[in-house]
């Protein structure tokens, strides 16, 4: 998911950890977003907590396009990452499918 690692470190623990039990503050499902790029429209999940005080920092709240992504895309490409380990941790980190072009010479 896209911000799973954000509301970890927000809410103090990690999904199904037992210290989030009777906190009054726990995980509450995700809203979908479309996400803007120059590789297309990508739809996320971002995650939710009850007291609705959680604001995710890759993707913002009512920000629609992503330039942060594809700065950190052409990064991992430029130090030497396959095509499909950046898809692989795209996946992993954000929840987002990304189909990046194999470049050919």
């Amino acid at each position: 998911m896209p911000t799973e690692a954000e509301i970890d470190e927000h809410l103090g623990y990690t999904k199904h950890d037992n210290a989030g039990d009777n906190s009054g503050n726990n995980r509450n499902g995700y809203s979908k977003k479309t996400v803007k790029s120059r590789f297309g429209e990508s739809e996320i999940q971002i995650p939710r907590n009850r007291n609705g005080t959680f604001e995710p920092k890759i993707v913002k709240k009512y920000e629609t396009t992503s330039n942060q992504l594809e700065e950190q895309i052409i990064a991992m490409y430029a130090k030497g990452m396959s095509t499909r380990d950046i898809e692989d941790h795209m996946r992993d980190i954000y929840g987002i499918d990304v189909q990046l072009p194999l470049l050919v010479k």
